[in-house]
């Protein structure tokens, strides 16, 4: 999907190529956590660590494992503090 004007595009890569690497690193660092904190407000209140992590990892990399390679993972967080 391509819903960027070509002109916004230009004004994008004109912003982002005026950053440093450390500027551009940031900003996906951000973008990131901005990302994490949207998941995180879409669970119910009141879960554990274990199943914050378990249910982040889920969201996020739920269609790159297989069923039992999953099971393997969640077991390890399981046994975390």
């Amino acid at each position: 999907m391509d819903d960027i004007s070509p002109a916004i595009r230009y004004l994008l890569l004109k912003r982002y190529t005026a950053m440093t690497g450390e500027e551009r690193l940031l900003l996906g660092f951000k973008s990131c956590e901005t990302a994490k904190q949207i998941v995180l407000s879409s669970f119910p209140k009141g879960l554990s660590k274990k199943e914050i992590r378990i249910r982040l990892f889920l969201r996020y990399y739920s269609n790159d494992f297989s069923e039992q390679e999953k099971q393997k993972i969640i077991k390890h967080f399981e046994r975390l503090e």
